[in-house]
């Protein structure tokens, strides 16, 4: 992407440079014979000075006009050539210098060989170079013009790199009084510039970016074009993408694309390069979708030979709502053009996104109609191997109608790119809900079971993408799609990357349709209270919650859904849960969750064996529990993570299962409250505790099904769970009264009496936040604090940790002011060794 050879004014475009494969020509003896006469000429003054630039335009003629009369420019004017490189000394008069540059720079407009003759001579491009700090403006412009046609050659930009071009030029750009031919010409040269990969990184090393992308708001359309072009360049370096998107750079870029004006088609085709070339990362794509472009790929005019819309339908909103028959409509489908551009007038139609939705339908199928969608010419200027992956940048509205047109095409390759396109734009709520408004879902769902498994695949990207709107699963659902997932998790051909995008799925819609699960309570309770409004719950009997009329909805869906989830769906279901990674065993195990609700449900796990399935996960908890604790720094985070969110998805399926009792009389009661009691006192983390902890309950509330002989169970789990629960909400919590109820109730617990309680809270690091408590309450809170920190004094290992904690000057002044716990401060004062 160069810029052209310029004049004054150019009109630049993407032409290719100056070819740099030229070789030096001879020149005439007439060269020579100036070259010696040079002396005298240049002491002739200005009036020589300017019969020779007028003597060698005229000679030279049309120079500029056109490269292809470079071979008679050439010829004509080369022979004054070496005399005016000789008047850019700084021995020769000012005036002179500048009739001599500005006459070089008309020179070199006459192509390569021009530009050949003028750098044969050694030297040259440094008195160039230091024209650029003349006191002439004029003078300036010539060098800098002349240095912009000068690096359109390759050769040369070596050269011009090593003469310190960049660096000055960089230094003139600085300058607030800098002209806007003189800015223009600059900019140029830098583009000619990052055109070399090799030179980009000066560019970006030099502190310029900021100042480029300025350029973008420049008043001048010609600075507009040469930084934008620059802009393009740099986007080809995708280890410079970062720089630029923290320069802010596609904000302007977009605002530059969706600018109407004629003089802005060359900027306009640079911001669209760009954005292109930055959309290839996904962070950067979903920021250039939040500006409301939508990146669309190029599938060539021939895909939409195969559009066939029905020629005399009456148009429609995209997800199926007919608008009023007023009149016969048009075969060619002019009628729905019309309505789709003048539907936003009325005040009396929908909401927006359908506006929206019939605008961009209709424009793009009218287009497809006529066969003016996509040109053959598109991405021309593109290799071969880069025509595979061909893409336009669209406003979103045009966008999201023609990547939903595509997926009704009949070539699979388009539909793939389409979809994945449709998966990738899919970022916010907003777009999510134009795909749904466009009517994407339903040839989505139809896609699923296309004979082509790439199609598949991005079809299940799509959706997964897409489900993660309340409102696209709403519709799924409307569109029979939990039918439709469920034969595709049961066929034992699905791909386990589309398995999973399945189940994804799955588990979104329903919970949708029953958001019922209730998190447990991360309070101080052992969690009976928490399983008894989770029952209440699940009854609808929640104050505030469901209605009649809805309650019984959920009860319909829920016998519709007994049909649909049969046996082999959930026998499917149950080996995924067995055999899959840990990120699919959590979904999995949701989705299972959500069917447990049903005895018919819970009767077919039973029969699948998911008993053992759920042993199996727990002991996968309990080997992760025991190697990814601080201590072994080897285990990947991530795994972890991931492991302890299987397992407690696993706990919540478990929990729900225990309310049959063709469920429970299938399990090993004393090997799961083992797991279980293992994974409590291991290091998994303690959103999965919780679920730990309601499972130990409610199989201990439950008459018969744990044996006494267990004993300890409360005990534990106040010592793995409840404490270190309420030692992290008074870490982390922002409430005061959630402090407060936290530092009154380990109070409580520890008054108990029990050393292992005290030990429990320091070992979850309470200490610290009990001494920063001192500081922050008072009344009943001083009261707990202070009581907790006593009991952890009377164990001398924990003095240390208490004096480091500052808890003594707080002590010291509780004493001093005689608040109404001085005596309490006064007997930890006395415990501590101070």
């Amino acid at each position: 992407m160069l810029p052209a050879l310029a004049a004054t004014s150019p009109t630049k475009h993407a032409s290719p440079a100056v070819s740099s494969l030229g070789c030096y020509h001879r020149h005439h003896h007439g060269v020579l014979l100036h070259l010696r006469r040079l002396p005298s000429l240049a002491a002739a003054g200005r009036s020589r000075g300017r019969l020779l630039a007028s003597a060698f335009a005229s000679a030279d003629g049309g120079a500029g006009q056109d490269v292809g009369s470079s071979e008679s420019t050439a010829s004509s004017g080369s022979a004054y050539v070496g005399l005016f490189v000789r008047m850019l000394g700084l021995d020769n008069d000012a005036l002179d210098r500048e009739h001599a540059i500005c006459t070089l720079r008309h020179y070199s407009l006459g192509g390569q060989k021009c530009i050949d003759e003028i750098m044969q001579f050694p030297g040259c491009i440094t008195l160039i170079i230091g024209l650029l700090k003349s006191e002439s403006i004029r003078a300036c412009e010539a060098a800098a013009g002349l240095l912009h046609n000068i690096t359109s050659v390759k050769l040369y930009r070596d050269v011009a790199i090593e003469s310190g071009a960049m660096e000055e030029i960089f230094s003139r750009l600085l300058k607030s009084t800098i002209t806007p031919e003189m800015k223009e010409q600059c900019l140029c040269t830098i583009w000619n510039f990052s055109t070399d990969e090799n030179l980009r990184y000066k560019i970006l090393g030099s502190d310029m970016l900021i100042l480029i992308v300025r350029f973008l708001d420049d008043e001048d359309i010609k600075v507009k074009e040469a930084a934008s072009g620059i802009i393009s360049n740099l986007t080809l370096s995708h280890p410079y993408h970062g720089d630029l998107v923290e320069a802010g750079v596609i904000p302007k870029l977009v605002h530059l694309l969706q600018t109407k004006e004629d003089d802005y088609k060359i900027v306009r085709k640079e911001a669209r390069s760009s954005l292109l070339e930055l959309s290839a990362d996904d962070n950067y794509h979903a920021l250039i979708v939040e500006e409301g472009l939508v990146r669309v790929p190029l599938v060539g005019s021939s895909a939409y030979k195969a559009f066939r819309p029905q020629p005399h339908s009456w148009p429609s909103f995209p997800d199926g709502s007919e608008i009023q028959r007023s009149s016969r409509p048009s075969k060619y489908g002019a009628t729905e053009l019309l309505l789709g551009l003048s539907v936003s007038e009325k005040k009396t139609e929908p909401d927006e996104a359908k506006v929206n939705a019939m605008i961009g339908r209709s424009n793009q199928q009218f287009l497809a109609r006529v066969g003016a969608i996509e040109l053959d010419d598109e991405g021309k200027e593109q290799s071969e191997t880069q025509r595979n992956d061909l893409y336009t940048i669209l406003p979103w509205v045009d966008g999201v109608a023609r990547l939903v047109l595509i997926i009704g095409l009949e070539d699979v390759s388009a539909i793939a790119k389409a979809a994945n396109a449709i998966g990738n734009a899919s970022v916010n709520e907003h777009m999510r809900t134009s795909f749904k408004e466009a009517g994407a879902v339903k040839p989505l769902l139809q896609l699923l079971v296309h004979s082509d498994l790439p199609v598949r695949e991005a079809t299940a990207y799509a959706l997964e993408k897409l489900s993660v709107s309340s409102k696209v699963c709403e519709k799924i659902r409307g569109e029979a799609g939990l039918e439709l997932l469920a034969n595709v998790v049961k066929d034992p051909d699905t791909p386990v990357q589309q398995l999973e995008k399945m189940i994804d799925i799955l588990r979104r819609v329903l919970d949708m349709e029953t958001s019922m699960i209730a998190e447990p309570d991360h309070s101080a309770s052992t969690g009976s209270e928490d399983i008894v409004n989770d029952e209440k719950r699940s009854q609808g009997n929640v104050d505030g919650g469901i209605s009649g009329t809805f309650y019984k909805s959920l009860k319909q869906d829920e016998m519709a859904s007994e049909s649909i989830f049969d046996f082999d769906v959930i026998s499917r279901l149950t080996k995924v849960l067995k055999e899959s990674s840990p990120s699919l065993q959590a979904k999995c195990a949701t989705v299972l969750e959500h069917l447990a609700a049903s005895e018919q449900h819970a009767t077919a796990m039973t029969a699948s064996c998911t008993a053992s399935v759920i042993e199996t996960v727990l002991e996968m908890g309990v080997i992760s529990g025991t190697i990814g604790g601080p201590e072994n720094l080897d285990e990947p985070p991530t795994l972890v993570i991931e492991v302890s969110q299987a397992v407690a998805a696993t706990l919540r399926l478990l929990t729900k299962l225990l309310n049959f009792d063709i469920f429970v009389l299938s399990i090993n009661t004393v090997k799961i409250v083992i797991l279980l009691r293992s994974m409590l006192k291991s290091n998994i983390p303690l959103q999965s505790k919780d679920w730990i902890t309601e499972c130990l309950v409610k199989l201990e509330s439950r008459d018969g099904l744990v044996d006494r002989s267990f004993g300890g169970i409360g005990m534990e789990i106040t010592i793995y769970h409840t404490i270190p629960r309420l030692v992290e909400q008074l870490m982390t919590s922002f409430s005061f009264e959630k402090k407060r109820k936290a530092v009154i109730e380990l109070n409580r617990i520890i008054s108990g009496g029990v050393m292992e309680y005290t030990r429990a809270v320091a070992t979850a690091g309470g200490i610290f936040p009990l001494v920063k408590m001192l500081e922050e309450s008072e009344g009943d809170v001083l009261e707990a604090s202070l009581a907790v920190l006593y009991n952890l004094s009377m164990d001398p290992e924990n003095h240390p940790a208490i004096i480091a904690a500052g808890a003594v000057p707080l002590l010291k002044r509780i004493v001093h002011v005689e608040s109404p716990h001085w005596n309490h401060a006064l007997q930890l004062l006395r415990a501590l060794p101070v």
